[in-house]
């Protein structure tokens, strides 16, 4: 959620388990106000609040410190998300990720585990092996510190690629929680937008498997025949660990919440 989606997770509250990780974005065009709101919010309606710590968008440690206090006022700093963010030049001491972790910061304030990022498919403009350099040196500084760890994925539409970077991951001696993004149900314009803005694959093989069509746009799209197979890929790979989903909800968080408990329940 954004710090803008407050009325919308009260909407949504119901269709929610108790205990289910929330995460709170850090977005250029909200203020501290905002974010701390949104994790309050979380945590009130019986949530796990994750709010994100986006590395380039702070302009000093003491900025950093002030959004950690902030969240530790309100019992929200035990789960952190740590990015490098979208701007390409940091605005202040921190460049990536890696550089929050080795602050002392975030242990500092309470935090115990942190998630980081993890691109099944890549990332538009960072190299590959650059990639998996970031994501070995975050998972060793976090091991190192004594914070537990958990590797959210941007979102994609194809199973395999996702299957064969876990297979990656775990070959490595990566063995923390892997939260797979996965789209919420949306229109297929939409989705086919987030995709397009982070350099996910979305060519005309890659949607047909999802299920949906290029030549027939007005529609919205769901991820149960994403879930139905990624789930059988992981059950026929013992070395697979512990891979869980993570939504995101660009149709909004009533109806990916509503789908997420209705899937549940058909397949308990």
């Amino acid at each position: 959620m954004t710090g803008k989606d407050v009325a919308s997770l009260y909407d949504a509250r119901h269709a929610i388990p108790a205990g289910t990780k929330v995460n709170v974005t850090f977005l250029g065009n909200e203020d501290l106000e905002m974010r701390v709101a949104a994790a309050k919010a979380v945590k009130d309606l019986g949530f796990v609040p994750v709010p994100h710590i986006s590395a380039r968008r702070l302009g000093s440690r003491d900025a950093l410190e002030e959004f950690l206090g902030r969240l530790q006022e309100i019992g929200a700093t035990e789960h952190v998300f740590a990015v490098g963010g979208d701007p390409a030049t940091p605005e202040g001491p921190y460049p990536d990720a890696l550089s929050l972790i080795r602050s002392g910061l975030l242990e500092r304030y309470g935090a115990r585990e942190v998630s980081i990022a993890g691109y099944p498919e890549g990332h538009p403009d960072i190299p590959t092996d650059v990639l998996w350099r970031h994501l070995d040196d975050k998972a060793a500084a976090l091991r190192e510190r004594g914070l537990d760890a958990v590797i959210l994925t941007q979102f994609g539409f194809d199973v395999d690629p996702v299957a064969s970077w876990i297979r990656s991951v775990r070959e490595r001696g990566i063995h923390s929680q892997i939260r797979v993004g996965t789209p919420g149900p949306a229109g297929i314009k939409r989705l086919l937008g987030f995709a397009r803005r982070f350099g996910i694959g979305a060519n005309a093989m890659i949607v047909r498997k999802y299920g949906f069509s290029l030549t027939n746009l007005m529609g919205t799209a769901g991820p149960d025949r994403f879930v139905s197979d990624l789930s059988a890929l992981l059950a026929a790979d013992p070395s697979a660990g512990s891979v869980k989903l993570h939504f995101y909800t660009f149709g909004g968080l009533l109806a990916t919440s509503e789908w997420a408990r209705d899937h549940t329940a058909a397949h308990l």
